[in-house]
Order: C-alpha cells, then structure tokens, then sequence
C-alpha cells in the first residue's frame, strides 16, 4: 500500500456476510470489541492450534490445516448447521481462519450453498463482495464442488488445467498469462 492509500474497514475487521453471518482472519476474531460491537455469539475458528475466545461468546475450534490435503469437507454440514442454529436462536456466527481467506471461506461458502439456497458459483460471488481477497485452496474448491454436486446433483463451478496447476474455472481468466515461478 502506498502513503494516503486507505484499506476498506472490512478488510481488516469483520466482514458481515449475512445478518448472522461474519467472516475475519484471526487477529480480527482476536478483538474483544470487534467481536462485542458486531454481537457475535458464536465463533467458529478453523486453525491448528486452538486459539482464545471472548469471555460469554460459545466456542468452537475446527482444527484443519490450510493445505488442499486436508478434509474440511467432514466439516462443512456440522458448520453449516451450527450457523444456522445460532442465526435461529438470534445470534451471529463468525467464522475465521489466520487470514480468512482459505478455511474460513470455504466454510462460509458451504453454508451459503446448503441454507442460503445459491450454487457454488453465486457464494463465491457474495464473499468476494464482503471480502475481495477470499480464496480457498485448490483442494478446498475440489470439496466444495463436490459438496455443491452431492447438495445439487450439478456442479456450478469446475475444476480445469492452467500453468499454475488444477483451478477452478472461476479464476482461468486471471492464470492465462501467468507462469509458475
């Protein structure tokens, strides 16, 4: 960032995906007042090592790497329901990983896809739209499409070839002069 250049507040608080949704990277999780001036309720934090919650807010640690090895689908109608379950009780869910750009959103996606009601396509356009820098592994987006095909019989993204590897469709057009280093 240059001098004078200021970053959205979203990007380094809270990002509201929903009326009960939010999402953040773990410093912002971190922030008592953050987290009591949005009323979060609930936090889900998707990290290794378990990390500390504010003081009457329920917590719940989903400990998974942010490698595309790893299984986050295990998780995502446990997560997806708990959002909900809270967001029916009156509460609000915040989601985040380290950054909030890999676990946090893919799980934020799952519950977009399963009681939002949108296809995998349109949860990722609406969490760009809060938080411009989300983007889960490749691994994540091969769980999430095959979750979206398990939820919806069809997939409405797909994973194809490019110079950096296996991407999903979404973001061919940003690869297609890249070379890997």
């Amino acid at each position: 960032l240059t001098s004078g250049t200021r970053v959205p507040a979203g990007l380094s608080g809270l990002c509201r995906v929903t009326d009960h949704l939010y999402l953040s990277n773990g410093r912002a999780a971190g922030d008592p007042s953050q987290v009591t001036r949005s009323n979060i309720t609930c936090i889900i934090c998707v990290t290794e090592t378990k990390g500390v919650g504010s003081s009457g807010v329920e917590y719940v640690h989903i400990p998974v790497a942010d490698s595309p090895l790893s299984a986050l689908n295990c998780h995502f109608d446990e997560v997806a329901d708990k959002i909900r379950s809270v967001s029916e009780g009156g509460g609000r869910t915040l989601v985040h990983c380290n950054a909030g750009v890999s676990r946090s959103a893919a799980l934020c996606m799952a519950y977009l896809v399963k009681h939002r009601g949108v296809s995998l396509l349109e949860a990722h356009r609406w969490l760009k739209t809060c938080r411009p820098m989300v983007r889960p592994n490749s691994g994540f987006w091969k769980q999430l499409i095959q979750y979206e095909t398990e939820l919806r019989g069809c997939a409405s993204v797909h994973m194809v070839s490019s110079s950096m590897g296996e991407i999903p469709d979404i973001y061919e057009a940003e690869t297609t002069n890249m070379t890997p280093l």
